[in-house]
């Protein structure tokens, strides 16, 4: 017989969807004074929000597009969020390659202008112009921290050296990367230490409007126990299911839906022995990012393909793995080949689809719908309101929040101010620049760790590095060793404060120790978390499991 509860509190806000959007507006919701409970039917960031391509970034293609306000939004708001999070964001440099023989297919509103204008630049970008881009990207947003753009001689250059020949001169800009996985499951902790509930491997099953509240009833995952919560509002932050959670989990009749877009990577040994990332136009119009990864690797996407079914099931097709290998292959001296490949990706992004199925560059942006119920006339209507988050992206996932309280104001006349712009996420207090100076104090306190190992923490926990390392006085002090500098005592605090409970959350989300790990050490990590799981719940910052009853 399944077991069932009933959380006989009610709540008011109750989110769906463990991503960047559910766990960001949890927080900042939390925050502001609302009681939150989030359920997420997988792990935290199980889909989209850790199969992205990791960067903050303005999106310097979509100024071909005029996108100047999308642009500009996420301009401005990458050095904020480079202030909450220095230890698993930084800036990077760009390197775009710039040959004046370079044709391309695209038809983008500003190739299309430039070609009417002047026939003979048809299917050309020329320097001029992309000279102009990038002083709109380097003044659209303003700037802190980020240097701005530079033209780059790259003969006898580390920069030039890995490039085909015909590569004579390149544009250097900015913007910056962030650990897209550890950001949602920090965005998840803070919102709990903060008093909110956060349960992961939780399913929702049905939500439905009763006596002016919402009642939502969830299953777990592993025990397939239900349980009931009640809150005031609801929240869909379904992702790339959150068409699925309209229909079939509210059963609500909508026009409003997704058009499914799969982006693919791929991952090879490094192949350029630099920090700096590539920005590489194609002939179809398309661009591709090569950058370097987990120090040893380099990560190359992203593709653009429809994608039907579910979104679980996404995965780098070999059409998709021999696309990106000859496209960087068509920049770099030595081929890209399949046989380099260690790792591939994929994730499904949500764009907004009206019901007129369209596929506008409007849809690159967010959409809040909110659903108020019937006889209502934007004040409080006799329902308790649904608000729907249609697509969103990284950079802009906090602002997606902000947006999210304004649309939920009416509702909650008590709400505090917004509060989240520059405020540390866990282990983030520390200035933007402050990663060397915390490195070498991790290691003057813990001499015996490798520099790799140390840098790793650090750009993992930040300042809760030295709290995960507390008393430790050797290597042996923190426990049994699974590869890769994957020690019992950080599993033990990602069981703990970060949601973890299979051996995949560790290894390709919390971290990327799966690229240095064997089968057979995976296998081994995942057989001792499910033996030890009972010890990692309970705890504050990450028990996941049922609503309290």
């Amino acid at each position: 017989m399944t077991r069932e509860t009933t959380d006989r509190a009610v709540h008011d806000l109750f989110i769906i969807g463990g991503g960047i959007n559910g766990t960001g507006i949890a927080r900042d919701a939390q925050g502001r004074g609302l009681d939150v409970v989030l359920a997420e039917m997988g792990d935290l960031a199980q889909a989209t929000s850790s199969a992205s391509t990791k960067l903050f970034h303005g999106g310097l293609r979509y100024l071909e597009f005029f996108e100047i306000g999308l642009v500009r939004k996420a301009l401005i708001e990458r050095e904020t969020l480079l202030e909450a999070m220095p230890h698993i964001s930084w800036p990077l440099r760009f390197v775009l390659p710039y040959s004046p023989e370079m044709r391309f297919e695209g038809t983008t509103p500003t190739s299309r202008l430039l070609g009417t204008v002047m026939p003979w630049m048809k299917g050309r970008r020329p320097s001029a112009l992309i000279r102009f881009g990038l002083f709109l990207y380097d003044t659209l947003g303003g700037r802190k921290y980020l240097p701005g753009t530079a033209t780059l001689r790259l003969a006898g250059t580390p920069e030039g050296a890995p490039l085909a020949e015909r590569f004579e001169k390149a544009y250097e800009y900015s913007d910056c990367w962030v650990e897209d996985a550890r950001l949602v499951a920090l965005n998840a902790r803070d919102a709990e230490l903060r008093g909110a509930r956060v349960m992961t491997r939780t399913k929702v099953v049905s939500a439905e409007r009763e006596n002016g509240l919402w009642t939502v009833t969830c299953e777990d995952i592993d025990s397939g126990a239900r349980s009931t919560a009640r809150a005031r509002a609801l929240v869909n932050a379904g992702g790339p299911w959150v068409e699925d959670v309209i229909r079939n989990t509210l059963r609500i009749n909508s026009s409003e839906g997704v058009r499914l877009v799969r982006g693919s990577h791929i991952v090879t040994r490094r192949l350029f022995d630099h920090d700096k990332a590539y920005f590489f136009q194609g002939e179809d119009g398309r661009i591709i990012f090569a950058i370097p990864y987990e120090s040893d690797f380099t990560l190359i996407g992203t593709t653009d393909k429809d994608h039907r079914g579910d979104p679980k099931a996404a995965e780098c097709t070999d059409e998709e793995i021999d696309y990106l290998c000859a496209f960087a292959s068509s920049y770099f001296k030595k081929p890209v080949r399949r046989e380099d490949v260690v790792w591939t990706y994929s994730g499904v992004r949500p764009l907004y689809d009206d019901g007129a199925k369209s596929a506008t560059a409007a849809t690159r942006d967010y959409v809040l719908s909110l659903d108020a119920g019937p006889g209502t006339d934007g004040g409080m209507g006799q329902e308790p309101p649904l608000l729907n988050v249609f697509g969103g992206k990284i950079t802009t996932y906090r602002k997606l929040a902000e947006q999210a309280l304004v649309k939920l104001q009416p509702f909650f006349g008590s709400m505090k101010e917004p509060w989240t712009a520059g405020v540390a996420l866990p282990g983030g207090d520390f200035p933007v620049n402050g990663v060397p100076e915390l490195t070498r104090s991790l290691r003057e306190a813990h001499p015996w760790l490798e520099p790799y190992h140390a840098g790793r923490l650090i750009r993992a926990y930040g300042t809760e590095a030295a709290v995960l390392l507390d008393g430790a006085a050797s290597m042996e002090a923190l426990g049994h060793d699974f590869g890769g500098t994957l020690t019992e005592r950080e599993v033990r605090w990602l069981m703990r404060h970060e949601y973890a409970r299979r051996a995949e959350d560790v290894v390709w989300r919390r971290t990327k120790l799966g690229l240095r790990m064997s089968t057979e050490q995976v296998a081994e990590l995942d057989a001792w978390m499910l033996a030890h799981r009972a010890e990692g719940e309970g705890e504050a910052g990450g028990q996941g499991g049922t609503p309290a009853h």
